[in-house]
């Protein structure tokens, strides 16, 4: 049976995992579509800005966003003139640090889903004299569907499995910033490695549904 810190640290996971997909799935449409459509020099080291969690150590993200975040950082300074205190070790501070290091995952999927387009449909839809807004949201949104999905699971996914960032940007704090991955790191360096079982289990059966469900309703994934 899973503790009640368990389930807690369950709760706050899917709380925090549902948050930030959201907010990445409107960040990162304008800038998977600027990317999927420009051809300014910018695109390269905007991509390879966005594309940097892939590469780095969840642990020199966290370093940097805690530092920025805090009391002397430029973020800090910020959130303290407006009186909302600092972020670090808040659920808040959770969120922009797995906004962070999330990013990636769904702006991705979203820029291979527009570029996957073409401009074809967009010049018929010209002619027929739709405004560039009312073509994106009636053509080019209902033909990136299958990119909205793997953009929505892989971000809510990814989010669910972070250690390293949450660790440094939010510490261990119960009903506050512990989620699943902080759990069960507690269980096994206490040397309760039943109840690291159950939750790992847990999280085992959540990675494969989430992938199993990725590829059974994404034809694009199955095509891959």
């Amino acid at each position: 049976m899973l503790t009640d810190s368990d389930l807690g640290a369950i709760a706050l996971t899917v709380k925090l995992a549902g948050l930030v997909t959201l907010i990445l799935l409107l960040i990162g449409t304008p800038v998977a579509w600027w990317l999927a459509r420009t051809r300014s020099w910018l695109k390269v080291p905007v991509g390879a800005v966005v594309a940097m969690p892939l590469v780095l150590p969840p642990t020199v993200i966290g370093f940097y966003l805690l530092v920025a975040m805090g009391p002397h950082g430029p973020v800090g300074q910020f959130t303290q003139s407006m009186g909302w205190g600092v972020l670090p070790f808040t659920f808040w501070g959770l969120v922009v640090a797995s906004i962070f290091y999330s990013l990636p995952f769904v702006v991705q999927p979203l820029q291979n889903a527009f570029e996957s387009i073409g401009d074809r449909p967009m010049e018929v839809a010209a002619t027929l004299r739709a405004s560039p807004l009312d073509t994106f949201f009636s053509v080019v949104l209902p033909l990136a569907r299958p990119g909205y999905l793997t953009a929505s699971v892989m971000g809510f996914a990814h989010t669910v499995g972070e250690f390293g960032v949450v660790l440094m940007v939010g510490g261990n704090i119960p009903n506050q910033t512990r989620v699943v991955s902080v759990q069960i790191y507690d269980h096994v360096e206490a040397l309760e490695y039943a109840d690291a079982h159950r939750l790992a289990a847990v999280m085992l059966v959540f990675s494969f549904t989430v992938l199993l469900a990725l590829y059974a309703f994404n034809p694009t994934g199955r095509r891959r």
